[in-house]
């Protein structure tokens, strides 16, 4: 290949990408479409053209391209409530309308299994110790016992505001474990979502056979529309990393796994603010036990019909 050659094939390529990227985000955004190939090929464009040792001016030009698409396609665009108010309203429900399969995937394991272990633990009650520490079911009986020492807030945890960040961290911890596992093809994330159903299911169901449930599931349906699909969506994120592992589209693995990376943001991202409404929830308002437990099933009820009416019918139109 000939430099004159390879200019005057792609020439009219790269004077197009100037007059796109010297246009700014805007321009870039109408030709939203073209610009992230046509990058793509700008990138092998310098590499070619550096591998041949083309003319110094040339490549500098390259460059310089590549450099300023690069900011344009990957740079961080400033905060604005306009950009949160999209976010909330249109990217993230249609994030997880588009990956419905998935999602559906995640939700069946998770509340099959809770659903499956709390029929075993409440059927042979002696089977939860087969599944956890003595300790843990000790502290989850003092926990929702009315005459408890720690009732409804967790050991070392005296007022509100540290409950609140506890359960931040608790649940920010599970959710990133559930979707970095996904680089382990998925299967780190089916194992975490996995293992949280079955913990969930066998305390249900050991809290039910102690005679507890009218405390346990007062308490929990407050906070458990945010904080259990946002744990579902967290392990939706780490699947679609891990099929994307092996589903490369014609790109190689590394890129394959950044445009799943891109994908899976909005979910990911999504799932963490939702956790952080459910702390607040279950710090302030969970935790309260002396609010009445028809105000929290209206409270839980309620919250679970919007969040679905939320990702049913969000973001449907522009």
């Amino acid at each position: 290949m000939t430099q004159g050659s390879f200019i005057k094939r792609r020439e009219n390529d790269w004077k197009e990408l100037e007059r796109v990227i010297r246009g700014g985000g805007k321009v870039v955004k109408q030709r939203a479409s073209w610009f992230p190939q046509a990058f793509r090929l700008l990138t092998g464009d310098l590499n070619t053209a550096r591998s041949h040792g083309f003319d110094p001016a040339l490549i500098e030009r390259l460059n310089r391209l590549v450099i300023e698409g690069n900011q344009l396609l990957y740079g961080r665009e400033p905060f604005s409530w306009k950009s949160l108010e999209n976010f909330i309203f249109r990217s993230f429900p249609r994030a997880v309308r588009i990956h419905w399969r998935s999602f559906w995937a995640c939700f069946l394991i998770f509340f099959g299994l809770a659903a499956f272990t709390a029929l075993v633990c409440l059927r042979f009650p002696g089977f939860v110790y087969e599944l956890l520490p003595r300790q843990t079911v000790m502290d989850l009986e003092e926990m929702y016992n009315p005459r408890g020492e720690y009732y409804l807030s967790p050991r070392n945890v005296n007022t509100d505001a540290d409950m609140f960040g506890y359960y931040i961290y608790n649940n920010i911890s599970i959710a990133f474990q559930s979707f970095a596992g996904g680089i382990l093809a998925g299967i780190g994330s089916l194992f975490i979502l996995a293992f949280n159903g079955i913990f969930i299911g066998a305390a249900a169901g050991h809290i039910i056979h102690a005679g507890f449930q009218d405390t346990f599931f007062s308490f929990v349906i407050g906070h458990g529309g945010f904080e259990l699909t946002a744990l579902i969506f967290a392990a939706q994120g780490g699947l679609i990393l891990g099929y994307r592992l092996f589903i490369t589209q014609g790109l190689t693995r590394g890129e394959s796994l950044r445009e799943a990376g891109k994908t899976a943001l909005p979910i990911i991202t999504g799932s963490a603010l939702m956790l952080v409404i459910a702390a607040a929830i279950e710090a302030f308002w969970s935790s309260r036990h002396e609010i009445p437990g028809i105000f929290r099933y209206g409270t839980g009820m309620g919250i679970i019909l919007l969040l679905t009416l939320y990702f049913v019918f969000s973001g449907r139109t522009t």
